[in-house]
């Protein structure tokens, strides 16, 4: 068993967050008992965070619980919802808060659903190329940032993200997918040129292949 906290490990093959809402499975993950505890299973392959987590060779991807962290790309809320039971965990007795951004109106509405019993998620519809639309939700820069938009000039958003957001020292992740870029074949290697050069500290690159093609996850520090 590897243990990524006391609320996120590895057990055998599998991912598994402990339910912060027990009994209740959001996209039919499967639930598994332990005492008084409830394992939620984390599937990969719908969760780049979670592909990550399996794959990386190095430990600090996720944030302490109890903090505050932006999520940009939110979609439907599947890895938020996993994060939610890491950050902030039952009626959020941990404190946390995850600020989750989305241009989708249809997934705003799902986040906002799914709010309501989890609480510490701040669903925003915003355009994540427009930083000034994101900062009012934010009371501080946040020690942890993640980003998942499938569109061109991932890496430029990121990393402006990063400037207006990340508090020193803090953690961010860019799930980068080929396909949306202009240059496919080269893009993983521009992504990685440009965090360096924007005086990022790279820790890790890590492929998400066998989980998610065209995809890789850059791990750095501001």
């Amino acid at each position: 068993m590897k243990s990524f906290s006391e609320r996120v490990e590895i057990r055998g093959r599998s991912l598994w967050s402990r339910n912060a809402v027990k009994g209740v499975s959001l996209r039919g993950e499967r639930l598994k008992r332990d005492g008084r505890k409830e394992w939620r299973q984390w599937n990969p392959r719908a969760s780049k965070l979670g592909a990550a987590l399996i794959k990386a060779s190095e430990t600090g991807l996720l944030p302490e619980p109890g903090s505050m962290c932006l999520y940009l790309g939110s979609g439907h809320g599947t890895s938020i919802s996993h994060l939610h039971d890491h950050m902030c965990g039952a009626k959020n007795h941990l404190g946390g808060v995850i600020v989750a951004v989305d241009i989708s109106s249809r997934c705003i509405r799902d986040m906002i659903r799914l709010s309501k019993a989890r609480p510490g998620k701040v669903p925003v519809m915003a355009d994540c190329r427009h930083t000034e639309h994101i900062l009012p939700f934010l009371s501080k820069k946040v020690p942890w940032l993640f980003q998942d938009v499938s569109q061109s000039g991932q890496v430029e958003m990121f990393i402006e993200a990063c400037n207006n957001f990340l508090a020193p020292n803090g953690t961010g992740l860019l799930s980068l997918k080929s396909a949306s870029e202009r240059d496919t074949q080269g893009a993983f290697d521009y992504a990685e040129k440009s965090l360096k050069d924007a005086g990022l500290t790279l820790i890790e690159r890590i492929d998400l292949a066998g989980w998610e093609d065209q995809h890789v996850l850059f791990h750095v520090v501001c």
